[in-house]
């Protein structure tokens, strides 16, 4: 299945990388000079401060950042655009998984409408054949009327099951983006599962997840640099002119301003960006065991679904049988209807659980193609 790239959840997770660049951008950028114009002596009791003695000073400040503050201001911003860019693959991967079950899911809706309206078929020929015998005498009253509850029930959960395919094809629409629902599917996606994949080796340190929680533990080692270089002081160079009216031309003024670290010497900021990081490692750690785990277990499950499928196809072939074989001992009058209501009901059963094992080997399929960093189809998200 073909990934739309225009949806809001793959426009949110642009957004975000480029929140990202942006704020990368923003930490190359040096601080700004100020400019500062003094006036002295320009007013006042003019008697003890004589007018000629008026000064005028034009100045320039320039913030001087010392002990590497730019430096790591500019790997954290490039180590948050890799954590940003890791997070929107896993995204990406995430909302194809999603699709690919709500695309699954639609198509079981469908199927389940089919095997529903088969039951109901096969329903109404029975009663039609429990109306004959009543009306040849060959059975009592009662039975068609347990022919035709039955019926009454089958039709009913044709209608669930036609409310079931509206709410599934409208969740697909609600995930696809768009406004008008879709009313069908231009492919199976359950048939391409029949051929089974080749499975190459899963890296667990390739995972989309334990990738993520590397990039922002990076990110956060990033910030603790950050801040262990903001409590360095800053130094301010000045220099600026002063004009004197008394005076043949103007003087140059120069000074640096440093502040004192008496007060603030960023250690809760420092300490805050620490236990962040502490979290990070303990999440990727986390991550890395948890995507060993689900390597193993999803191997494991892909080989069981396929044999679940193999053996719902073999009990549907079984269960058709038996029905076909009661429905030719009911019209013989060799059983009583139950047996044949019995012999429908498993029949429908049996598909019920073909449809099971399809979408239980759906579930496992995904499972292992988000692992291996794959949409179902095999396809590399972009």
């Amino acid at each position: 299945m073909a990934q739309a790239r225009d949806t809001p959840r793959i426009m949110a997770l642009d957004a975000d990388v480029a929140r990202a660049q942006g704020l990368a951008l923003q930490a190359r950028a040096r601080p700004n000079p100020s400019v500062s114009i003094y006036a002295e002596n320009f007013a006042g009791d003019r008697t003890r401060n004589a007018a000629d003695q008026q000064q005028t000073t034009f100045q320039i400040d320039q913030p001087i950042e010392l002990g590497g503050k730019r430096s790591a201001r500019i790997a954290a911003g490039e180590a948050g655009i890799f954590a940003a860019q890791a997070r929107g693959l896993d995204g990406r991967l995430s909302y194809a998984t999603e699709l690919a079950r709500a695309y699954a899911g639609a198509e079981l809706a469908e199927r389940r409408i089919g095997i529903v309206q088969s039951q109901v078929d096969d329903a109404a020929a029975d009663m039609k054949v429990a109306r004959a015998l009543v009306d040849a005498g060959k059975e009592a009253r009662l039975r068609q009327l347990q022919a035709e509850t039955e019926l009454d029930t089958l039709q009913a959960d044709l209608e669930n099951a036609r409310a079931q395919k509206i709410a599934a094809f409208a969740r697909l629409s609600a995930l696809a983006g768009i406004v008008t629902p879709f009313w069908s599917l231009s492919e199976s996606l359950l048939d391409r599962l029949n051929a089974k994949p080749s499975i190459g080796p899963v890296d667990p340190m390739q995972v989309t997840t334990v990738r993520v929680a590397e990039a922002e533990r990076q990110a956060a080692a990033g910030q603790v640099r950050v801040q262990q270089r903001l409590a360095v002081p800053n130094v301010t160079a000045q220099l600026g002119v002063r004009q004197l009216r008394v005076a043949s031309g103007p003087a140059v003024v120069a000074g640096i301003a440093v502040p004192l670290p008496f007060f603030d010497r960023n250690r809760g900021n420092i300490a805050a960006a620490q236990a962040e990081l502490q979290g990070a490692e303990a999440r990727a750690a986390a991550a890395r065991l948890d995507a060993e785990a689900a390597t193993r277990a999803a191997l494991a499950l892909v080989d069981a679904a396929d044999q679940r499928a193999a053996a719902a196809d073999r009990s549907v072939e079984t269960a058709q049988e038996g029905y076909r074989l009661a429905r030719i001992a009911y019209e013989a009058g060799k059983s009583p209807l139950i047996e044949l209501i019995a012999a429908r009901r498993s029949l429908g059963v049996a598909r019920g659980l073909v449809l099971d094992a399809a979408a239980n080997r759906l579930d496992a399929r995904t499972n292992l193609a988000r692992l291996q960093g794959l949409t179902i189809t095999g396809e590399t998200v972009q």
